[in-house]
C-alpha cells in the first residue's frame, strides 16, 4: 500500500507540480469555461430563432428550420467544427477561441431549437388566445405569457444541453486550442505517464459539471417556487 501511494505521489509530482504543469490545466479551465459560454448565448439565440421558423405558419421558413436542424444534428460535431474553424472562417481572424464557440453555438442550437419548440407546443392554446383577447400581438403573447411558462417546463431540458456542450467543448484540441482535455495531453505527452494526466483532467471536468449542475438546481428550485406563489 506504501508503495502504491509513493507511486501516486511521484505522479502527481512528476504530472503538475515539476515545470509548473499545473498552469497548462490552469489556463484550460479559462479556455473551456469562455467557449463554453459564449457557445451557449450562442445557441439560445439561433436555438430560439430556428424555434420560431419551425412554428411559422410560412412555409419557407419552416424549410429553413428543418434543413438547418437536420444537417446540424446529422452530422459530427468535430466535422463541423473542423469545417467552421479551417473552411468557413479561414481568412478571418478572430481569436481561435470565439471561431470554436461559434461552431459550438451553431451545433448547440439546433438541438436548442428542438427543445424550445417543444416547450412552447406544450403550452395549451388557450393561452394564446387569452391573450390575443386582450389586445397583444402574436409577438407580445409569446414573449409576454407564452414564453415564461414554456421556459420553466424545458429549464431542466436546456441544463442538461448546456451539460453536454461542456463536455462537448474537449474536441477543441482539433484546431489548435489548449483546453483541459488538451492540456492533459499535452502533459500525458510531456511526462510519458498515463494515469495522473488523464485522472487529473477527469477530475476537474467533473468538478465543473458538478459546480454548474448545483448552480442550475438552485435555479430551478426558485422557479418551482414562484410556480407555487
Amino acid at each position: 500500500m506504501e508503495v502504491w501511494f509513493e507511486m501516486v505521489a511521484e505522479q502527481f509530482t512528476r504530472s503538475f507540480i515539476e515545470e509548473n504543469r499545473y498552469m497548462l490545466l490552469v489556463r484550460g479551465i479559462g479556455v473551456t469555461i469562455r467557449v463554453a459560454l459564449l457557445a451557449v448565448l450562442i445557441g439560445l439565440v439561433i436555438g430560439f430563432l430556428i424555434a420560431l421558423c419551425n412554428l411559422s405558419k410560412r412555409k419557407p421558413l419552416r424549410i429553413i428550420g428543418g434543413i438547418y436542424t437536420d444537417i446540424i444534428r446529422g452530422t459530427p460535431s468535430v466535422t463541423q467544427l473542423m469545417i467552421i474553424y479551417f473552411v468557413i472562417f479561414a481568412q478571418v481572424r478572430w481569436a481561435k477561441w470565439i471561431i470554436a464557440a461559434i461552431a459550438f453555438g451553431i451545433n448547440s442550437g439546433a438541438y436548442v431549437s428542438e427543445i424550445i419548440r417543444a416547450g412552447i407546443l406544450s403550452i395549451d392554446k388557450g393561452q394564446t388566445e387569452a391573450g390575443r383577447s386582450l389586445g397583444l400581438t402574436s409577438a407580445q403573447t409569446m414573449i409576454s405569457i407564452v414564453l415564461p411558462q414554456a421556459i420553466k417546463n424545458i429549464f431542466p431540458t436546456l441544463c442538461n444541453e448546456f451539460i453536454v456542450l461542456i463536455k462537448e467543448t474537449a474536441i477543441v484540441g482539433y484546431v489548435g486550442l489548449m483546453d483541459i482535455q488538451k492540456a492533459g495531453d499535452f502533459i500525458k505527452s510531456a511526462t510519458f505517464l498515463a494515469f495522473m494526466p488523464l485522472f487529473g483532467t477527469a477530475v476537474i471536468y467533473y468538478v465543473l459539471i458538478k459546480i454548474l449542475t448545483l448552480a442550475l438546481k438552485k435555479v430551478e428550485d426558485a422557479l418551482r417556487k414562484s410556480d407555487i406563489r
